[in-house]
C-alpha cells in the first residue's frame, strides 16, 4: 500500500516541499530510502524503526521503499523522521488517514519523543505560502513555528502522542500565543553610551550610524575607548520591527541558535568575530553551507576590532555584501543565498605601535610601516564606509568628572524618530534606512538646497570623491538632515557628512 506524508527541506532560507512516500510490497525484509538522502536522512530507518516499536506499534517486517520527492534535489537533517514514520504507519494500516493539508517535521530519538529541529520558522513559513494549514512540530519549537500567522500549530511531544491525534483518540491542542510582545520594552544592553567619558564627537557619529545603518571606522590609539563604543552602539539603535524580527529569527533558526527561552529575537544582534576567524566563519560555508557572521548580525551590528588584523581575503570577501545586502554562497551543488544587511563598525590603531599621531606618545613605527599598516585595508573597502571618526586619548579632567552625557535612552528616542521618517519615505519601495538607497533613490529623496549642492561640487573637486562615495555623503546627509526633522539637505546637513570623510582616504 501506497501512503504520502508533506514534509519540507530548507536550502539557506528558502525552502520547497517534499513528498515523503512509503510503500509496504511482500518479500523479504527491508528498508530502501531514495531520494538524494545523505547519512543523516540515511540513518533515519534505524530512528524510525526503534521510535515505532516504542511507541507501542508494529514495525512491518516486509520491503519498504521510501522515497523522497523531488527525487533529483539532495535532502539533508534529520527533519525526515517524523513524516517517514507517519507515512510507514500509514502504509502499514495502523493510521488510517494523514491529512493532506498537513506538514509533518521533526527528528524522533528511539525511545519517539520528538526532538528539536533547526529551520522551523523558515519551514512553517514555507507550508503557509504552500496552502497547508496545519503544521505538526517537535512541542519544543512549538512557539517558534507560531511566529507564523495564518497557520495552525500543533506540538508533538512524541510519536505516541501524534499516532492517538491522528487516530482521534486524544486530540493535540494548537500553540496559542500569549500575545506579549518583548520588542515593547527597551533594548537591552551591557553598556549606557553616558558611560564613554568625552568623545563627544564620536559619540555623535554613532548616533548618525545608528540613525541611517552606515558603516563606521575609528581610529585612534590604544585605551582611546573605540571598543566601548562600538559595544555602547546597540544600546542606541532602534528596536527591531515585527518584520525586522522575523527575518533575524529565520537566519538564527537555521544556524541552530535560537535561544531556548524565547523563539523570537527582539534585539538587534550585535557580533564581534576574533581576527583569526576563517573564511567560512565569516561569510558563511561548509558540506550544507550556513549562514556566517556576516548574515548572524543582518539588520544588527559586525563589529571588527583591530580591523588590520583581520585576513586580507577575508575583508575583500565583505565587499559584495557591503554592496548587495546579501552573500550568495555557490558550491558544486547549488547556490544558497542568506540576507547581510548590517552595520559594519570597525575599529584600528593608527598604526602597529598605536600612537601614530599621538600627542603625548612617541611612535615607534617608521613612515614604512605605518604606510603598509594603513594599506592593510583596500582603497574599495574604505570606499563602502561612510563614516570615518578619530578617537584621541581622553583627557584626565573628562575622565574624573562625573558623567554628565545622554544616556542611551535620549539617544535612541532620535534615532527612532529618524528611522519612523525613513520608513514613511520609502513606503512604496522595499527598502528601511537611508544606506540601503541605490542611485536611483538618491536623485529621487536626496534633494539638495542651491547652498547644499555647491558644497558638494567644490568636495567633489577638491577631495577627488568617487562616484560610490559621492552617493553615500548624500546618503549621510540624508540621515543627518532625518535627524534635525528636516525635509531637504541644507548646508550643515552636508557639511558634516564631508567631516566624516578623511583627506588622506578621501
Amino acid at each position: 500500500m501506497l501512503a504520502k506524508a508533506k514534509s519540507c527541506a530548507v536550502v539557506g532560507l528558502d525552502g520547497f516541499v517534499v513528498d515523503v512516500e512509503v510503500d509496504i510490497s511482500p518479500g523479504l525484509p527491508r528498508f530502501d530510502l531514495v531520494g538524494l538522502p545523505d547519512t543523516a536522512v540515511q540513518e533515519a530507518r534505524a530512528r524510525v524503526r526503534a521510535a515505532i516499536r516504542n511507541s507501542g506499534c508494529e514495525f512491518p517486517l516486509r520491503r519498504i521503499t521510501a522515497n523522497l520527492a523531488p527525487a533529483d534535489v539532495r535532502k539533508a537533517g534529520s527533519t525526515y523522521d517524523l513524516p517517514l514514520a507517519v507515512a510507514l504507519l500509514n502504509s502499514s494500516g495502523q493510521i488510517e488517514d494523514v491529512p493532506n493539508d498537513a506538514m509533518f517535521m521533526g527528528q524522533l530519538s528511539l525511545n519517539g519523543d520528538v526532538l528539536h529541529t533547526d529551520g522551523i520558522l523558515p519551514m512553517a513559513a514555507l507550508a503557509r505560502e504552500s496552502g497547508v494549514e496545519r503544521v505538526f512540530v517537535p512541542a519544543s519549537d512549538g512557539h517558534e513555528a507560531a511566529l507564523v500567522e495564518g497557520i495552525e500549530v500543533l506540538p508533538v511531544a512524541n510519536l505516541g502522542a501524534l499516532i492517538r491525534h491522528l487516530r482521534g483518540e486524544s486530540p493535540i491542542a494548537p500553540v496559542e500565543l500569549d500575545g506579549s510582545s518583548a520588542r515593547d520594552a527597551p533594548p537591552e544592553s551591557a553598556f549606557d553610551i553616558s558611560s564613554v567619558r568625552g568623545q563627544e564627537h564620536a559619540k555623535r557619529a554613532l548616533e548618525v550610524a545608528a540613525a541611517g545603518s552606515h558603516n563606521v571606522l575609528m581610529s585612534g590609539p590604544p585605551g582611546s575607548g573605540k571598543t566601548l563604543l562600538a559595544r555602547a552602539l546597540p544600546s542606541i539603535l532602534p528596536r527591531l520591527t515585527h518584520e525586522e524580527a522575523i527575518e533575524v529569527t529565520k537566519v538564527y533558526s537555521v544556524a541552530g541558535a535560537l535561544p531556548k527561552d524565547d523563539p523570537l529575537i527582539t534585539a538587534r544582534p550585535f557580533r564581534s568575530p576574533h581576527h583569526t576567524i576563517s573564511y567560512a566563519g565569516l561569510v558563511g560555508g561548509g558540506n550544507i553551507p550556513g549562514p556566517g557572521e556576516i548574515s548572524l548580525s543582518h539588520r544588527g551590528v559586525l563589529f571588527l576590532d583591530e580591523l588590520p588584523e583581520f585576513g586580507h581575503r577575508i575583508l575583500e570577501a565583505m565587499r559584495q555584501p557591503l554592496e548587495d545586502k546579501r552573500v550568495v554562497i555557490s558550491r558544486a551543488r547549488g547556490t544558497v543565498t542568506f540576507p547581510a544587511n548590517f552595520m559594519l563598525v570597525g575599529a584600528m590603531n593608527p598604526c602597529p605601535c598605536g600612537y601614530f599621531g599621538d600627542e603625548h606618545r612617541e611612535c615607534t613605527c617608521s613612515p614604512s610601516e605605518v604606510t603598509r599598516y594603513g594599506k592593510r585595508i583596500s582603497g574599495p573597502m574604505l570606499d563602502r564606509i561612510d563614516i570615518f571618526v578619530s578617537v584621541p586619548r581622553v583627557e584626565y579632567d573628562k575622565l574624573a568628572t562625573p558623567a554628565q552625557a545622554e544616556n542611551s535612552g535620549s539617544v535612541r528616542r532620535r534615532t527612532e524618530l529618524a528611522r519612523e521618517a525613513q520608513r514613511k519615505r520609502f513606503e512604496d519601495a522595499s527598502l528601511i534606512t537611508n544606506s540601503e538607497m541605490g542611485p536611483n533613490e538618491v536623485y529621487e529623496f536626496c534633494a539638495l538646497e542651491d547652498q547644499a549642492s555647491a558644497l558638494v561640487r567644490s568636495a567633489m573637486e577638491r577631495m577627488h570623491l568617487s562616484a560610490r562615495v559621492y552617493h553615500r555623503v548624500l546618503k549621510l546627509a540624508r540621515t543627518i538632515a532625518d535627524l534635525s526633522a528636516a525635509d531637504t539637505i541644507g548646508v550643515s546637513h552636508v557639511a558634516e557628512a564631508l567631516q566624516y570623510r578623511p583627506p588622506t582616504w578621501g
